[in-house]
């Protein structure tokens, strides 16, 4: 055994040590191998230009080892050409070897590949593996592409089409090449901006970069541009966008030129990427009626109609065709007030234009070339006839306020109430359009143009909503509102546009779940949690309403409004109870838009701990406090409720790191600590725990308080944005740059709004800072402005911060070369050498780097006038001669211009007017060589002594032909010093007074000269000779002072006589001054002054004439002689007599007065005008007035005044009017007299309106009868010759019954009456004829009401408006009450139809009943405590029947209560019929037809028979009979007892029978004056009924019928008509829901005594139908519920008609 054990022991060594050198000998055969598996080729890239040392393989992965005192393999390379790779036989890696080289895959070296062997030997075994290398050498974006020539070069016509292309020379290897491999070598081209040709790579594009084709993008124009230098990119198309190569070259674009423009408008404005021009509209504004004007003046105005040229080729070799200019346009009339010259496009005036025909012209021109290509321009002229009175637009209202719902839909109008009934009105006026045409006004808003638009046409405009708005984001939304008419912007308004809440938010809770542990010894009416839901909408939409769904159990309730929820009351909790309460918070919105949200409740109840923590009152506290809240301000009251009374420590647990708030640790009380900052901190969530002590005591709460803001920082503007910005002038609308503001406060406070300090004409601002240029700017006029913006929050009391912003305009070149003078007008004298400059002219062209060259336009004038191409100095080129030209004026006109010869405007015109001056070749020639002349030795200053005349013989009208006059001071210096010659006409006259000597001769050389060039003139000698004193005649008196003339005076009327003396001569007299009308003659021998003409002292009331006496002598030589002497003045006086009759001021007055006006009331004032003067002028009134009734006078009127007054009252006559005469008697009733007609109509406020203006009643009174005469006239536009009369001028009235006063406006009450019809013109009338014209009469009341007043409206009276809601209310009265007639004939006809058919169905049953009734057994007898039941009642009605009778309708067996009928009596359900026994005694009425009635039968509450029963204490009460059980008979019983605390019936009077009827009553002690109101008590219910007092004349019902109905009032338990208390019902419907008629309304009556008939009593007063009768429960001590037997429907079978009763003489008693 030990040696089988020993056998296998060596046999396993054996097998491994064999298994040992197996492994070893399969070792040595795997090296050299690679031990990884795939190609045996190893592959790696790397790329060109690597640097030396890059390792090119990591890790060869042969297996064995090659290092080491014991290698089992050797590795070396092979095929390693030049050497590039380096082996590391240990790591088996391989490294790149460009030590002194590189690595370059593009030529010249090409190495895109190195290939070796790495060889291994295996040592052990002897094999030898060559394991292959290729290295793969990527390509590097190491070369950029390389253009084949520095320069291309291509030549286009302007004429080129768009999209043509123009230079395929990149193409092939004429293009750029790139030497690197795959897309590193590929080429594609583009085109770049260039900063020295900006709209080169605009006009160019290569759309297929490959190929490099250039194609032309936008039309070429070589007029304005001849060369382009495009820069033509190339670049690879490497992997990675940042390594691309490129290289550029300059494709130079040579445009050709084409024949293709003609004339264009000017300024012209091209069409993007177009040579074409804008459509041009030339805006003129002419006033209207102005005078036409010459067409030179009438050019400035339209001086830009001027510039057409024609700009082609030619024009750059100063050759241009002659252009023609046609018009067109509308109106049709167009030609009679404008012409244009066909050739210059001057456009002429011709008449002046009335707005009210024309307001606007509309022309079309059309200028084209008269070359035979005529390529024609169209423009636009509109001529805006302007009103006279420009004015600028104005809004009605100085702010407008609208309301927008926030869920309103785009497109939605903004209303101006927030009920959002009426849209918001804008109404915007211009006081240049009539009031009643739509004033063509662009309205525009400054801000939220985004959110709101404005409708473009109407006076009213209305704002529209452009996106939705959200009021929690916004709620006031305020901006202004600028009218613009294109010239004047009205003043702006604020429009503030309120958000209105839409419930578009639902209430949230908090959490969506809460767990709340209660115990079981807590109380009812112990909070268990507080729920908090939030609802960010306001008003009813953010009111929170709680309610538990479901989960209570009926053990909690829940307050609705403050989410506090409670043990509900007789509650008992029990240990393990839980509770999944589901809470519902709904907003309170309208039930169709309610939101709501739920969360659930977890109620835990827990066994009693004594040992609870303190309970927070609400797990959650949500506060908002202001930032700006001061420190120590109480912000909460934290309190916990600790059941065992303990101590309790309040603590903020976490939340408040910077200590921010204390919190009181024994009160709880929440305090500020420290200042808050919402811009650093906006929320704090505090935890806060309330600790009685206890390990395990302590709850905790979380407050929520968010920080409100307040406006304490003010915008911020973003400093790191440019503020030197720049823009190109001519550009509308450009944007200029972008300024930012924040502000770091909430809402409103921090909503940025950015407005313009200065230049807001010039720019504006939109509300996220971007600034557009407002109008085009001009550079050339201000190239630099300094734009303050002002940033503004929207706080109420807003901040604001402003920022200077710097801006240069840039120039471009739009300004054509302007001459300092449109026109140059210049005098040349003929002859004048050529050569010889006479004009300098200079253009200016205000664009930057101009250089301004002029040439002359007119062909004709280059042969006269020369002028300098860079001076601008204009010089004759040969003399000009004056009589060659054949006008009347010797002048040549021609064009000259001024270009830019860097620029591309066209140039500036200028128009010469050369006139030729005529030299002088005549001088003066004088008439006679001699002149003479004689002068009194004291003549005085002035007087004339001779004339001298002289003539040229120049042409006519030439300076040269006209004539003036001087003296010669040289030769005779005392002559001239003392006399002197009239310029303009030659009249030598003195100088200074003389006092010469007499018989002296002066001599005075006075020269004539002309006006030409040279000055020529001529001189002749005037002999002056003083006269003898005593040959000058001498006035008696200087002074003449006749008597007075009478106007009325005859001619030849002597007025007076002067007398002049003088020596040995003959006088001569006359008039020389004051007598220019000649109506004064004067005798020249007598000297008498007669009268020539009529005198009218009314036009002169006097005269003063001068007088003139002369020798004959010095008259026959036909001079005269003025001295002091020889002239005197005569003063004559015109005498005034009364030869004018008075003149009205109207020949129809017309007045009115009201029907309440009192005695001696002003009507109106008659005026009459005399042109006399003095008593002649002073008048005295009468008036002739028919007779009138009663022979009353009417009217009076003040004698002397002419006011005319009322003599008698004019009640009720109203419609009526007096016509009477008026005289007016002059010199105080003794002179001239006149009459005129007087119209007086009666009125009331009928006839009036009240005319309400915003002005002072005061202001409205002073200018009255102007106002007045403004309404009169357009009254009278639509009844001719109407007068307005104004009743009274107040203070305006308003409220209800315009009871209170505004004295800043006024109420202007007026009526009109029309002298047609002489009476009132109707109130509606007159308020068509005012109201239509409203706006033009505020125009013409501007003037008197000032700036802004005016009429606000035109409404009724207030005695009228009240009158009309009046009479509105009776009309709806009137018509209810016949609406009512007419429903209640319709319901009777058919009801009378019915009655008629039952009538005999009804004897019948009535016979048929009485039959029954004989048959009946006697009943038990009622006891005798009182006669009968009516009795006890205190009811008389059963007078007329005996002790037996009346003991037989108490049996009980007539007491089936089942039978019973509330109202009728009668049962119809019932087999047989019974009627109560009545014996009618003659003269009662019953009523004819009785009601129909709806019947009742109870049933399971009486099935027995009853009885009336008279107990123990004497009372009466009902009990059934029959039932076996006494003691549910007992509880059964009706008590009828007799309320003793009314002692009248319900009318009021007393119930008890008069003494006739009550001597008929068969026992004297029957209670006849005891009250119809009865208690009846069951179960201790207590039910009162009032029975109507009857008349005598009535029977009431049985005592039968009364048992019943109280049978009847036990079941039913209520009345209908009587109110009953809810809380003494039951829960059921009402008696008044559920009846079907009546069934509660107790009748003690018969029947027959329906709502629709009434009694009457012999004194004919009406008796109250039983429908009147009440019924009351009293719920004192009710203790079961009633019940209500309103669900049982009655069939038609169940229903009865009751006819006439009065023929029916049958016992009616009941079976």
């Amino acid at each position: 055994m030990l040696q089988r054990f020993c056998l296998w022991k060596w046999l396993a060594v054996g097998i491994a040590i064999a298994t040992i050198l197996a492994g070893c000998l399969a070792q040595n055969d795997e090296d050299c191998k690679l031990a990884r598996t795939g190609p045996p080729a190893t592959i790696v890239p790397i790329d060109e230009e690597s640097q030396n040392g890059t390792v090119l393989v990591d890790n060869m992965l042969i297996k064995g080892i090659a290092g080491g005192p014991d290698p089992s393999i050797e590795l070396s390379l092979k095929d390693n050409v030049d050497y590039w790779v380096i082996l590391d036989p240990i790591s088996q890696r391989l490294y790149l070897n460009s030590t002194g080289r590189i690595l370059d895959r593009d030529p010249p070296m090409s190495i895109q590949s190195i290939v070796v062997q790495v060889q291994c030997v295996n040592k052990k075994v002897g094999t030898i593996i060559n394991h292959e290398v290729r290295i793969v050498v990527r390509d590097r974006n190491d070369n950029s592409p390389q253009f084949q020539q520095q320069r291309y070069h291509v030549a286009v016509n302007e004429l080129t089409p768009v999209g043509t292309t123009i230079f395929t020379g990149f193409s092939g290897n004429n293009g750029a090449t790139d030497i690197d491999d795959g897309p590193n070598g590929q080429i594609e081209y583009v085109i770049r901006y260039n900063p020295n040709d900006k709209t080169s790579n605009r006009t160019f594009d290569i759309p297929l970069t490959l190929s490099g084709a250039v194609v032309l993008r936008e039309r070429l124009n070589y007029e304005e541009k001849t060369r382009y230098f495009v820069i033509v990119q190339a670049n690879d198309r490497a992997q990675n966008l940042n390594e691309r190569r490129t290289s550029t070259t300059t494709l130079t674009v040579d445009v050709l030129d084409g024949d293709d423009l003609g004339p264009m408008f000017l300024p012209c404005v091209l069409v993007n990427n177009t040579r074409d021009c804008r459509p041009l509209t030339y805006q003129v504004s002419l006033p209207e009626l102005t005078d036409p004007v010459s067409p030179l003046d009438f050019l400035q105005v339209l001086y830009v109609l001027k510039q057409i040229y024609c700009l082609t080729k030619s024009f750059r070799n100063s050759i241009c065709s002659n252009l023609n200019v046609f018009f067109t346009g509308t109106p049709e009339d167009y030609p009679q007030y404008f012409h244009m010259n066909l050739t210059t496009a001057v456009l002429t005036l011709l008449k002046p234009i009335n707005r009210d025909l024309h307001q606007k012209f509309d022309l079309v021109i059309k200028a084209e070339q008269d070359n035979g290509h005529p390529l024609p321009a169209f423009a636009n002229l509109h001529i805006e006839v302007l009103d006279e009175n420009n004015q600028k637009p104005y809004f009605t209202r100085s702010m407008y306020e609208g309301f927008i719902l926030e869920s309103s839909p785009v497109g939605t109008t903004i209303s101006d109430n927030q009920n959002l009934t009426s849209p918001l009105q804008i109404v915007v006026l211009d006081n240049d359009v009539e009031e009643t045409r739509d004033p063509q006004l662009h309205l525009f808003l400054n801000d939220y143009s985004m959110f709101f638009t404005v409708t473009q046409s109407g006076i009213t405009r209305y704002l529209t909503l452009l996106q939705p708005v959200d009021r929690e984001v916004q709620q006031l939304y305020t901006f202004s509102m600028t009218a613009s008419d294109g010239v004047q912007e009205s003043v702006p308004v604020t429009v503030n546009i309120l958000v209105i809440d839409a419930n578009d938010n639902s209430p949230t809770f908090s959490n969506i779940s809460y767990n709340v542990k209660i115990y079981t010894d807590m109380r009812p009416g112990e909070g268990v949690i507080k729920l908090t839901a939030v609802d960010a909408d306001e008003g009813p939409n953010g009111q929170i309403v709680y309610e538990i769904l479901a989960g209570d159990q009926g053990d909690f309730i829940i307050n609705d409004r403050t989410g506090l929820i409670t043990i509900a009351p007789g509650v008992v909790l029990s240990v393990g109870q839980s509770y999944a309460l589901t809470v519902k918070a709904s907003d309170s919105a309208p039930p169709a838009q309610r939101r709501s949200s739920i969360t659930t409740v977890y109620v835990e109840v827990l066994p009693p701990n004594n040992q609870s923590p303190p309970r927070f009152p609400q797990l959650m506290y949500s506060l908002e406090v202001s930032e700006a809240m001061r420190i120590g301000a109480i912000l909460l009251n934290l309190q916990a409720f600790d059941r065992e009374g303990d101590p309790i420590r309040y603590l903020i647990q976490n939340g408040d790191p910077q200590q921010v708030f204390n919190l009181s640790q024994s009160s709880g009380l929440l305090a500020l600590g420290r200042p808050l900052d919402r811009e650093s901190t906006d929320r704090y969530i505090l935890i806060v725990t309330a600790s009685d002590g206890r390990p395990d005591g302590t709850s905790t709460a979380t407050v929520n308080i968010v920080v409100t803001d307040v406006n304490d920082n003010g915008p911020v503007f973003d400093m790191f944005l440019p503020k030197n910005l720049s823009v190109q002038e001519e550009e509308a609308n450009a944007f200029v740059g972008q300024v930012r503001a924040t502000d770091p406060d909430a809402g409103v406070n921090g909503q940025v709004h950015y407005s313009l300090a200065n230049f807001n004409h010039l720019f504006r601002i939109t509300s996220n800072g971007s600034i557009y240029t407002a109008v085009k700017l001009n550079r050339e006029v201000r190239d630099y402005y300094e734009l303050t913006v002002e940033a503004t929050d929207r706080a109420v009391d807003p901040r604001r911060s402003t920022l200077t912003l710097a801006i240069k305009v840039l120039d471009i070149d739009d300004n054509s070369p302007v001459f300092t003078n449109a026109s140059y007008t210049v005098c040349v004298p003929e002859n004048l050498p050529p050569g010889t400059v006479f004009l300098q002219l200079e253009a200016k062209d205000v664009d930057l780097g101009s250089d301004v060259n002029y040439r002359i336009r007119t062909q004709e004038a280059l042969q006269y006038f020369a002028l300098n191409k860079y001076t601008g100095e204009l010089s004759l080129l040969k003399s000009l001669d004056y009589e060659s030209f054949s006008d009347t004026e010797a002048t040549f006109t021609f064009l000259v211009e001024a270009f830019d010869s860097k620029g591309t405007m066209p140039p500036g015109l200028a128009t010469v007017t050369v006139r030729v001056k005529d030299m002088n070749d005549y001088s003066p020639v004088f008439s006679k060589k001699l002149y003479r002349g004689m002068v009194a030795p004291d003549a005085v200053k002035g007087t004339i002594i001779t004339t001298v005349s002289a003539e040229d013989h120049d042409p006519p009208g030439t300076p040269a032909s006209r004539v003036r006059y001087k003296v010669d001071v040289v030769q005779f210096p005392y002559s001239a010093s003392i006399f002197d010659v009239d310029e303009n006409s030659g009249r030598v006259v003195t100088r200074v007074n003389l006092n010469e000597e007499p018989s002296t001769v002066f001599k005075l050389v006075v020269i004539a000269y002309d006006d030409g060039d040279p000055v020529k003139f001529n001189t002749t000698t005037v002999e002056i000779a003083v006269l003898q004193p005593s040959v000058i005649p001498r006035f008696t008196q200087d002074e003449y002072r006749p008597p007075p003339v009478s106007e009325s005076a005859p001619k030849g009327t002597v007025v007076t006589v002067v007398t002049a003396a003088a020596l040995n001569q003959t006088i001569v007299y006359s008039i020389v001054s004051g007598n220019e009308e000649d109506v004064f003659a004067i005798n020249n021998r007598t000297g008498v002054i007669s009268v020539k003409k009529s005198l009218d002292y009314e036009s002169v009331k006097s005269y003063d004439l001068r007088v003139q006496a002369d020798s004959l002598q010095v008259v026959r030589s036909n001079l005269r002689v003025p001295s002091k002497s020889n002239t005197a003045k005569v003063f004559i006086e015109v005498k005034d007599e009364n030869d004018h009759v008075p003149v009205f001021t109207k020949k129809l007055y017309i007045g009115g007065v009201s029907e309440d006006a009192k005695m001696f009331s002003s009507v109106l004032k008659v005026k009459a005008d005399d042109k006399d003067t003095g008593n002649y002028s002073a008048m005295q009134y009468r008036l002739i007035i028919p007779p009138i009734k009663d022979g009353k006078e009417g009217f009076v009127i003040e004698a002397y005044t002419g006011l005319i007054k009322t003599a008698m009252l004019f009640k009720n006559m109203r419609r009526s009017y007096f016509k009477f005469q008026v005289i007016a008697t002059d010199n105080y009733g003794k002179g001239l007299n006149s009459k005129a007609e007087v119209l007086v109509s009666v009125v009331n406020q009928l006839d009036m309106q009240v005319i309400v203006s915003n002005v002072p009643p005061t202001l409205v009174e002073q200018n009255k009868d102007q106002l007045i005469g403004i309404l009169e006239r357009y009254v009278q536009d639509q009844i001719p010759g109407a007068t307005v009369v104004v009743e009274s001028i107040g203070a305006r009235r308003f409220g209800d019954g315009y009871s209170e006063e505004d004295y800043t406006k006024s109420d202007l009450m007026v009526y009109a009456i029309d002298p047609q019809t002489n009476r009132a013109i109707m109130r509606n009338e007159l308020f068509k004829f005012l109201d239509g014209k409203l706006l033009d009469i505020n125009k013409e009341f501007q003037p008197y009401l000032g700036q802004g007043g005016r009429i606000l409206e035109i409404r009724t009276p207030d005695v009228v408006a009240n009158v009309k809601k009046q009479a509105q209310a009776v009309g709806y009265t009137e018509g209810a009450l016949l609406a009512l007639a007419v429903i209640i004939i319709l319901c009777c006809m058919p009801a009378i139809l019915i009655v008629m058919v039952s009538y005999r169905q009804r004897q019948a049953e009535c016979a048929k009943t009485a039959r029954i009734q004989m048959a009946l057994p006697a009943g038990k007898p009622a006891t005798t405590a009182a006669n009968n039941l009516y009795e006890e009642l205190g009811d008389s009605t059963m007078r007329g029947y005996a002790q037996q009778e009346q003991q037989q309708l108490l049996r009980p067996s007539l007491l089936r209560p089942e039978e019973l009928s509330m109202e009728s009596g009668i049962d119809p359900g019932q087999e047989y019929y019974g009627q109560d026994y009545y014996s009618y005694e003659h003269g009662y009425e019953l009523p004819q037809y009785g009601s129909r009635r709806r019947l009742l039968s109870p049933s399971g509450m009486y099935d027995e028979y009853g009885e009336v029963v008279v107990e123990n204490d004497g009372g009466y009460c009902y009990s059934p009979h029959g039932s076996t059980a006494e003691e549910w008979a007992r509880k059964k019983r009706i008590k009828l007892i007799v309320d003793p605390e009314y002692e009248t019936s319900s009318t009021g009077e007393d119930s008890a029978p008069d003494s006739s009827q009550r001597n008929r009553l068969n026992n004297p002690n029957i209670q006849n004056n005891i009250n119809g109101n009865i208690y009846i008590a069951q179960n201790g219910s207590v039910v009162r009924t009032r029975r109507v007092c009857l008349g005598n004349n009535l029977k009431v019902t049985s005592p039968v019928r009364l048992g019943k109905q109280f049978k009847k009032l036990d079941k039913l338990a209520v009345t209908h008509e009587e109110n009953v208390p809810l809380n003494t019902l039951s829960k059921g419907p009402s008696s008044s829901d559920k009846m079907n008629t009546r069934p509660c309304s107790v009748s003690f009556a018969s029947s027959t005594i329906g709502a629709e008939n009434i009694g009457t009593k012999p004194g004919g007063s009406k008796m109250k139908s039983t429908e009147e009768q009440e019924s009351v429960v009293d719920n004192e001590d009710v203790k079961e519920p009633l019940e209500s037997h309103s669900e049982h429907t009655q069939s038609d079978e169940e229903e009865l008609w009751m006819g006439p009763w009065n023929n029916l003489h049958i016992p009616m008693t009941k079976l």
